[in-house]
């Protein structure tokens, strides 16, 4: 049987082959383009951004009245109060929902999986039964390293508690969704900066030393001269990482390191949308207003629009 181990991966990170810095460890917020951001030189940035880089990478060509048509079905898609305007909260959520699009068809690929009983909630007896079933039923015997997937489905189940915040043992499809990728979710920062401390702190004094921060990305072999790299992580680790200077890493620092405070683009481009585009300036966007900024929105861009309704008709 083969198994997915969902939720339990970090708990290998230290087996990986050594890279240079501990950006693996770092949860930064998916880009929401490639493109920079500088309408003098064109709206590939805007563009990606509304739709999702890879929506944006394929479109069949349409006319112009064609791209109307289906730039309206987005617009009514992104209207949810149906009040014929677009809000900047309408847009926010729009942008936000097109740059998680690859963490929703994750749980897409699992969730008919994991739904046994199909009643469109997924409990922690069907995913343990699910993914550890023949572990468990052989109490583990049949297993070289018992203790390590006996601690594999502790730390599971621990982080599926977590997720499900009403605490009724079955997770709705958000709760899921935070327990397949609990660094989206500000309420599962606790468990984010727990399982990172587990997976680096060797010694179980819960606190992360210079050693165990530099282990946890390098191991050298007999005789290997240590690359520079290293040497700069070393410095990194006292000079910014070990805020208080006291030689570790709590929970605190840990936090400032792996989940650091970032921008909200999702929202910046909502609002830069909006001011080029709102010509009454009353904060909101009418289907008129957009209709008549398609040079802003670019018209070739408009047929990735058409290929988005056709594809993705459920959003």
């Amino acid at each position: 049987m083969q198994l997915l181990f969902l939720g339990t991966l970090a708990l290998f990170a230290g087996l990986s082959v050594a890279v240079p810095a501990q950006e693996k460890r770092i949860h930064h917020k998916l880009d929401l383009s490639d493109h920079p951001h500088d309408d003098a030189h064109g709206f590939q940035f805007d563009h990606e951004a509304f739709l999702g880089k890879e929506e944006s990478k394929t479109f069949d060509q349409l006319s112009p009245e064609e791209s109307k048509d289906r730039l309206g079905k987005i617009v009514d898609k992104i209207d949810t109060d149906k009040d014929g305007f677009v809000s900047h909260a309408e847009l926010h959520h729009w942008i936000k929902h097109r740059q998680r699009r690859y963490i929703e068809e994750n749980v897409d690929k699992h969730w008919n999986e994991y739904d046994q009983n199909k009643d469109g909630k997924i409990g922690w007896i069907e995913y343990k039964n699910t993914t550890y079933g023949y572990y468990i039923d052989t109490e583990f015997d049949d297993v070289d390293d018992k203790a390590t997937y006996k601690s594999m489905l502790n730390r599971d189940e621990r982080r599926f508690k977590s997720a499900d915040r009403d605490g009724d043992g079955v997770a709705t499809r958000e709760e899921f969704t935070a327990f397949l990728h609990p660094e989206e979710f500000d309420f599962m920062r606790d468990i984010v900066i727990q399982e990172t401390i587990e997976d680096i702190d060797k010694n179980g004094d819960g606190k992360i030393d210079l050693q165990e921060y530099i282990g946890d990305m390098y191991n050298p072999e007999d005789g290997e001269t240590e690359p520079d790299w290293v040497t700069t992580e070393k410095k990194q680790f006292s000079e910014f990482r070990d805020m208080n200077k006291d030689g570790f890493l709590d929970a605190t620092e840990v936090s400032h390191w792996i989940l650091p405070t970032e921008v909200d683009h999702a929202d910046n481009e909502a609002r830069h949308l909006i001011h080029e585009t709102d010509k009454d300036n009353d904060g909101r966007l009418s289907i008129n207003e957009i209709m008549d900024k398609l040079d802003f929105i670019k018209v070739s861009t408009i047929t990735d629009y058409g290929t988005l309704i056709e594809v993705h008709d459920e959003l």
